[in-house]
């Protein structure tokens, strides 16, 4: 069997930055372990696999597979197969994926890059004190830790500086269970400064740090939103690949904007 396969960098500017994830069309669902598989094969973040919709509600069906578990929600991975479908047919404007955990999802083009809707994840406060003792963070530089039942950790730190120097003992970390670990701060200022920046831990799933997480923004935004007292702006995720998204706060759902770039095309030869 022979699998398209097209690895794209999603929140990129250029080749060689953003959240690289693998986009997997398919006929019908494979099972559930050949899926799990081809996602450890591939080696990514995610590795997203898309069957065309019966219905009207949506386009196609989408999962998301970390090498090492299928995920709830993956915004790199949706943003990177809706650049797909519509980079490959210039004559529709938006594309809808139905999802098993998260309802349904939309990416649509917006000027040279796209716009991704997901839903708003309001995070509550909660003491969070092992995940903040194996991110290595010391107590007084935390100003609030909040928590979202979808397993969503956010520790926000005084300053930008502190996020660039988190050290996580990621051995501890994942002892926490499958859990996204955020570190989030209001922006330095200054030239090509953004409003917030953020890291993400995720060593539960296969990867100790997560280049760009979209699904990490569909909790954040509803925080910063409040705490900036404006329903948009600007995000850079400070990872070494690092990747810049626009955030806005639309109701009871989250926006992202950015741009994606295709790496790699191909196809997966399965036996």
């Amino acid at each position: 069997m022979r699998i398209p396969f097209t690895q794209i960098d999603a929140f990129a500017d250029g080749p060689f930055g953003g959240n690289p994830a693998a986009v997997m069309p398919l006929a019908a669902w494979l099972d559930d372990a050949v899926l799990l598989a081809i996602a450890a094969e591939n080696n990514l973040s995610e590795t997203a696999f898309l069957v065309p919709a019966d219905g009207t509600e949506a386009d196609f069906e989408l999962r998301w597979f970390t090498p090492a578990a299928e995920v709830a929600l993956c915004g790199h991975a949706t943003f990177a197969s809706g650049h797909m479908v519509l980079s490959s047919d210039p004559a529709i404007d938006r594309v809808r994926f139905a999802t098993r955990r998260t309802g349904i999802l939309e990416v649509a083009r917006d000027g040279a890059g796209y716009r991704m809707r997901l839903p708003a994840w309001a995070p509550s406060p909660r003491p969070l004190d092992s995940i903040v003792a194996a991110l290595g963070l010391a107590p007084e530089a935390v100003e609030a830790t909040l928590w979202h039942e979808k397993g969503y950790a956010l520790v926000i730190v005084g300053d930008e500086a502190r996020v660039q120097d988190c050290a996580p003992d990621m051995r501890a970390l994942a002892a926490e269970g499958g859990i996204v670990a955020i570190v989030a701060a209001a922006g330095a200022g200054g030239a090509g400064a953004t409003d917030i920046v953020s890291r993400v831990f995720v060593p539960a799933f296969g990867i100790d740090e997560d280049p760009v997480t979209g699904s990490a923004h569909a909790v954040m935004v509803p925080y910063w939103a409040q705490r900036l007292g404006r329903g948009r702006f600007t995000a850079f995720q400070a990872s070494a690949r690092g990747g810049r998204l626009t955030c806005t706060l639309a109701g009871d759902h989250v926006i992202l904007g950015g741009t994606c770039v295709t790496v790699i095309e191909g196809a997966f030869l399965l036996p």
